[in-house]
């Protein structure tokens, strides 16, 4: 199993931190005095949540429209919005899911655009003192000892798929194949890392600045992974196009990529 070395108590524990920590609601949704028609259903990849937290709350208190904003793997995301789930904007951590959707005919047509990059990072425990140099070839496997890897699940999880390509492209997978602690999302992933249950956790260079408990070890370069593009777009199923639009237009803003850019993210490549 990929958490053999993770005790089941420990994991059961960790898994009800990430379920409180990717609530599926902002704490403000419905406190506007005079909100305009029914919150729009936002679905969005866990890595986005401290930056959509800021962007959602500021666009309701511009435009007194109440979001609900579920956060999880976009690979979960996505399979959910092919089996009906009521969402009318979706955000993926990769193109390929949302790839997934249009193919499905699940995208509201002329809507979709890419809204942001990111960037892969190797981190530690905030007391960490290792000191690796990533590079081809480099000593991952020697780095974790006895430990695991904590990454997003390499199959499904856009986190986990990037971390893949990166070791591969970098000739070190074979080494850590056997090593990993997989987990249903980025956000799961770096709670392993924070606790302590593991050594080192591959995440979104957004994520490890939202986690005090945790230090970026290394940066992977840009060119050993896919780059990291976050699209959006509305979703066919939609009853409130105009308001999911104007959404959409409004995280286009110099406003919104302020508010993303300070969380971290950059401009899509």
């Amino acid at each position: 199993m990929d958490v053999k070395k993770i005790s089941p108590s420990r994991r059961a524990w960790l898994a009800m931190l990430a379920l409180l920590f990717l609530a599926s609601y902002f704490p403000w949704q419905g406190q506007v005095a005079h909100a305009e028609g029914p919150a729009l259903k936002i679905f969005a990849a866990a890595s986005m949540k401290d930056a959509f937290d800021a962007a959602g709350h500021a666009y309701t208190e511009k435009t007194g429209q109440t979001l609900s904003i579920s956060y999880a793997a976009s690979s979960a995301l996505a399979k959910q919005i092919e089996q009906a789930a009521p969402a009318d904007v979706f955000i993926s951590a990769d193109l390929a899911w949302m790839d997934y959707l249009a193919e499905r005919s699940l995208l509201l047509k002329g809507t979709r655009r890419n809204l942001a990059g990111n960037a892969l990072v190797l981190i530690g425990p905030a007391a960490s003192t290792l000191n690796i140099d990533i590079a081809p070839g480099f000593d991952l496997a020697g780095a974790l000892g006895d430990g695991r890897l904590a990454v997003g699940n390499v199959a499904s999880v856009p986190a986990g798929k990037y971390a893949k390509a990166a070791l591969e492209s970098l000739k070190v997978w074979e080494s850590v194949a056997d090593k990993l602690a997989q987990a249903e999302n980025v956000r799961s992933a770096l709670a392993y890392v924070a606790q302590g249950e593991t050594p080192l956790g591959i995440v979104y260079k957004t994520d490890a600045a939202a986690e005090p408990k945790v230090k970026v070890i290394a940066s992977f370069p840009a060119n050993s992974h896919p780059a990291i593009i976050y699209p959006i777009a509305v979703m066919k199923q939609t009853t409130a196009p105009d308001a999911a639009k104007a959404f959409v237009a409004y995280l286009g803003t110099a406003d919104a990529m302020a508010i993303l850019e300070k969380h971290g993210f950059v401009p899509a490549p």
